[in-house]
């Protein structure tokens, strides 16, 4: 019974050990955990919401290309209407809409009027079209006194259309400026009820080839484009070139000279990263291919759009999509890229602590021990003042309490060796302790006396 219950007492003391050992470390480990968990993003979620206007610069075709594109890689695409490029800003502004990515026309919002919305990227040109009736124009300025069209209120193409008229004075009386939809307003240019009217849209439009090919109707070729570019950073001037629509029919009937803003994938400054490079493969994509203005590889492209572009942008543009997501499906990059954040605790703390946890654990178990080495070591030094028989028999009691004592510490098996190596010591100085009792008359104890005959 009481052998078993010094058992007891034994894997109770290693236990304790064992827990003030590990303890800390675990917590450590928590605490890293937690930090990291903190700063580590969650999952991306699984749906989006693209606002796109739908006479705008082809935006409601692109929305449909990226929806197809991020459903092959499980993110469901919500296609959020709007009328036009100004709308789609506000409402990626205003964290209550829910859109997190827009297709804008550059040029008709900048960061001063939304400061949380970042880019992506400029993905097409999409020339500013001006078909007119009646003598040939040169430029804008000779538009003074016409009925225009320049699209809806909130649209990029009115935004833009304002500008262009303003620089060149034209916007005064009789001049008229009339704020109709694309189709209504190419259907009165048709009629003959109004002048001119100003649409934003793909060179590969079908409505844009089909009114060049209208008779009577013209497009207004731009005799002062590199001016534009100048005092507007975000225009690019283009060349139509002819019979580029129809070369059986040769239309149009001579070169054009456009000026293009750009199409921009703007999108909130909270986007989760893990999308944004989806977004950005999928421009890849959609938009790498060859257009009659645009050549191969052109786009995606970082230019000038009057906002900041996204961190992740930068390094898109810089260096391309990250290894993971180069090799690996998009759920599977994302979700190595996030364990791969979470070994930071591991490299970080864990690895350093699991060499040190041992130590720290064979200390203390040593230290039990060790501490005994001062009553030894008080011994040897009290011998070497010449004590009395006395001081010899209180010296070699209190000897023979510290092996006692060290005897009952409890004391694993692989840690046992210590245990022996202390009784080897107190023997070496239970020895001289003898040879002293014994040079000063003294008698030694009957086990000492054994021992001594043994030996």
């Amino acid at each position: 019974m009481k052998s078993d219950s010094l058992k007891e007492r034994l894997r109770r003391k290693l236990r304790w050990d064992l827990w003030l050992t590990l303890g800390p470390a675990a917590v450590i480990v928590s605490i890293a955990f937690a930090v990291t968990f903190y700063f580590v993003k969650p999952a991306p979620p699984k749906k989006l919401v693209i606002a796109a206007a739908g006479d705008e610069g082809g935006f409601r075709y692109f929305a449909r290309k990226y929806q197809e594109y991020l459903a092959q890689h499980g993110v469901t695409v919500e296609i959020r209407p709007t009328d036009g490029s100004l709308t789609s800003v506000k409402l990626l502004e205003d964290e209550r809409s829910g859109v997190d990515v827009a297709f804008v026309q550059s040029g008709a919002s900048d960061a001063a009027m939304a400061p949380h919305v970042v880019s992506l990227g400029s993905l097409s040109y999409v020339p500013l079209w001006i078909f007119y009736r009646g003598a040939p124009l040169q430029d804008l300025n000779e538009l003074q006194g016409k009925r225009i069209v320049v699209g809806p209120e909130t649209s990029g193409t009115r935004a833009l259309s304002l500008k262009l008229l303003e620089a060149n004075r034209v916007g005064a009386a009789p001049t008229e400026l009339l704020t109709l939809s694309r189709d209504e307003g190419i259907e009165q240019l048709k009629q003959g009820k109004v002048d001119a009217v100003f649409i934003v849209s793909p060179a590969e439009s079908p409505p844009i080839q089909r009114l060049a090919a209208v008779p009577d109707i013209q497009v207004l070729s731009f005799s002062r484009a590199e001016a534009y570019t100048r005092r507007f950073p975000y225009l690019s001037r283009h060349l139509l070139p002819r019979g580029v629509f129809d070369l059986g029919a040769d239309i149009p009937d001579h070169d054009v000279v456009l000026l293009a803003p750009t199409a921009n994938l703007l999108a909130t400054d909270s986007l989760h990263p893990a999308l944004a490079y989806l977004l950005l493969r999928a421009a890849s994509e959609v938009h790498g291919k060859a257009g009659i203005l645009d050549r191969t590889g052109e786009f995606p492209a970082a230019l000038e759009a009057g906002f900041p572009y996204s961190s992740e942008a930068r390094r898109y543009y810089a260096s391309g999509v990250p290894l993971l997501h180069r090799y690996l499906p998009f759920w599977a990059a994302n979700l190595v890229d996030r364990l791969w954040v979470m070994l930071v605790p591991f490299i970080a703390v864990l690895v350093p602590l699991g060499r040190l946890a041992p130590a720290l654990y064979q200390w203390r178990v040593r230290s039990r021990i060790f501490r005994w080495y001062a009553r030894l070591k008080e011994i040897e030094l009290q011998l070497e003042e010449s004590p009395g028989p006395e001081r010899l028999d209180d010296m070699l009691r209190r000897l023979d309490e510290a092996e006692r004592e060290v005897n009952r510490i409890p004391m694993p098996l692989a840690y046992a060796e210590n245990l022996y190596f202390f009784r080897e010591h107190v023997d070496v100085v239970r020895r001289r302790l003898a040879r002293r009792i014994t040079e000063s008359g003294g008698t030694l104890p009957p086990a000492m006396l054994a021992a001594e005959k043994r030996a």
